[in-house]
C-alpha cells in the first residue's frame, strides 16, 4: 500500500521544537536549578558546562545512526527516552543523592539529545525535497528559537512559581521536570504517528561499521589538512571566548544576593529577563545580521560583528559596578548583550559554512560545530572558579579583556574570505 506523504507543516515545527527544548534545558536551565539547590558558582559552571560534552563529540558517532536503524526510528526512540531521562531528574530531586542522580540523568539526556539532533537533521533532508528544505529552513530555525524561549522563559518562570507556592525548592524542580517529561512524551507519541515514511529512509547494508570508521578517519584527516586550518581552528575556538566566559556566569550573577555581588533576582525574574527579553534580543540580532551580510557580504561585516560580540559584554560590567537591581534595567542590559551575541554569531556560523564548503560539506560542518562547542565548554568550566577567586566585577573585566582575542582571530579569519554574500 502506498503511503501518503504528510504535510511538512504538521511535523517540521514540532520536530525542531522538540530538538531545541532538551538542548536548552540541559545547557542552561540545569545551571539555574543547580544554583537554586545551593551549589557554588564554581560547581554550577563546571558541571553545567560539562553537560554540553555530548554536543562536542557527537560527530564521533553520527555515521552509525544511519547504519543501525532508520532516521525515523531514531527520532521517535530518542524522544521517548529523553522523556524518561527528565522524569528521572524529577524523581531524583527530593533525595539525598539528588546531585549525583540528577547529573547522571542530565548527561544521559544530553547524549540522547545530541543523537536526536543527528537523526532529526538527517530525517529532514530525507523527507523533504531540496525546494521544500529551503522553504522550511526558516520555520525550523524559528521553532528551535521558540523552544529556547519556552525553556529559559516560561519553564523557569514556572519553576519560580512552584518554588513560591510549594515552599520547597527540590519538590518544585521535581514537578517542573515531570511536566517536561509529560510534554516530551506527548510530542514523541505525536511524531510516532505523524512523521512520514520517506522511501530513502532505510537501512544501508552496503557499508560495515569498520568501513564507516575508515571513511570517518579519512574525513577527519582531510578536514585538518584544509588550507588555512590553523587560522580556522583558532577562530572556531576563540571567537566566542568572551561570551563563553560570560554565559555560564549570567544566571548565578542574576540569582546571587547583593552581599555576594549579585543582583538578587528570584527564579521567575530570571525567566523574564534572560528567557524572554534576552531571547528576543538574540533573535533580532541574528535576523539583522543575516540581512546585512546578504546585502554586503561577510568580509564587509566580519569586524563590526566581532566588535558587536565583544562590546556588549560591557553591559554586565556596568550592572556589577552600578549595583543596578531593577528588573527593567536588567532586562535592557540583557537585551543589548544578547542582541550583540546574535549579531556577532551570524559571522561565526557563516564562516563555518564558508570553511566547510566542498564535497564533504556536511561532515566538515559537523566537525566545525564540534570544535565550536568545545570552545564554549572549556571556558565555561573554569569561569565559576575564576569568579569565586576574584569576584563578579573583576570577572566581568576579564571577559572584556578576552574581547581582544575575539578581534584578533576575526581579523585573521577575514583574510581568507573573498566576499561571503
Amino acid at each position: 500500500m502506498k503511503r501518503v506523504s504528510t504535510n511538512p507543516w504538521c511535523w517540521v515545527p514540532s520536530l525542531y521544537f522538540t530538538e531545541g527544548l532538551p538542548n536548552i534545558i540541559v545547557a542552561a536551565v540545569a545551571a539555574i536549578m543547580y544554583k537554586r539547590m545551593g551549589l557554588s558558582n564554581a560547581d554550577v559552571t563546571f558541571y553545567a558546562s560539562l553537560l554540553t560534552l555530548p554536543w562536542v563529540i557527537k560527530p564521533l558517532w553520527s555515521p552509525f545512526v544511519d547504519i543501525f536503524s532508520t532516521r525515523r526510528r531514531w527520532v521517535t526512540a530518542m524522544q521517548f527516552l529523553m522523556a524518561i531521562g527528565f522524569a528521572a531528574v524529577g524523581f531524583s530531586m527530593p533525595g539525598q543523592l539528588w546531585f549525583q542522580f540528577s547529573t547522571a540523568s542530565f548527561m544521559a539526556v544530553a547524549f540522547l539529545s545530541a543523537t536526536h539532533d543527528i537523526a532529526a537533521d538527517g530525517f529532514y533532508m530525507l523527507a523533504l525535497s531540496q525546494e521544500r528544505q529551503s522553504f522550511f529552513v526558516g520555520i525550523r530555525t524559528a521553532t528551535y528559537r521558540l523552544a529556547m524561549i519556552a525553556g529559559r522563559g516560561p519553564l523557569v518562570m514556572l519553576a519560580g512559581y512552584l518554588e513560591t507556592t510549594m515552599g520547597d525548592i527540590p519538590e518544585a524542580w521535581a514537578a517542573t521536570f515531570y511536566i517536561v517529561a509529560i510534554a516530551l512524551t506527548i510530542l514523541a507519541a505525536y511524531h510516532s504517528l505523524i512523521l512520514p515514511h520517506p522511501a530513502s529512509d532505510k537501512l544501508h547494508q552496503r557499508k560495515t561499521p569498520t568501513e564507516v570508521c575508515r571513511e570517518f578517519i579519512a574525513t577527519f584527516r582531510e578536514f585538518f589538512t584544509k588550507p588555512g586550518i590553523v587560522t580556522a581552528v583558532l577562530f572556531m575556538l576563540f571567537y566566542k571566548l568572551p561570551e563563553a566566559m560570560l554565559t555560564s556566569m549570567i544566571n548565578p550573577f542574576l540569582l546571587d544576593p547583593a552581599e555576594a555581588g549579585g543582583l538578587g533576582l528570584d527564579t521567575g525574574e530570571v525567566g523574564i529577563a534572560y528567557g524572554t527579553v534576552g531571547v528576543v534580543g538574540l533573535m533580532l540580532g541574528g535576523i539583522i545580521g543575516g540581512m546585512v551580510v546578504s546585502r554586503n557580504g561577510l568580509r564587509r561585516w566580519m569586524m563590526p560583528m566581532a566588535w558587536g560580540m565583544s562590546l556588549t559584554c560591557a553591559t554586565f560590567l556596568w550592572l556589577s559596578y552600578a549595583h543596578a537591581s531593577g528588573l527593567i534595567e536588567v532586562c535592557v542590559c540583557v537585551f543589548i548583550e544578547q542582541f550583540g551575541y546574535g549579531f556577532g554569531t551570524t559571522a561565526y556560523i557563516l564562516y563555518l559554512i564558508h570553511f566547510a564548503k566542498g564535497a564533504k560539506a556536511t561532515s566538515f560542518y559537523a566537525i566545525a560545530t564540534g570544535i565550536m562547542s568545545l570552545g564554549m565548554m572549556l571556558p565555561g568550566m573554569i569561569s565559576g572558579w575564576l569568579q569565586t577567586m576574584i569576584g563578579y566585577g573583576p570577572f566581568f573585566i576579564v571577559t572584556m579583556v578576552c574581547c581582544v582575542v575575539t578581534i584578533l582571530v576575526a581579523k585573521a579569519a577575514r583574510r581568507h574570505i573573498e566576499s561571503g554574500k
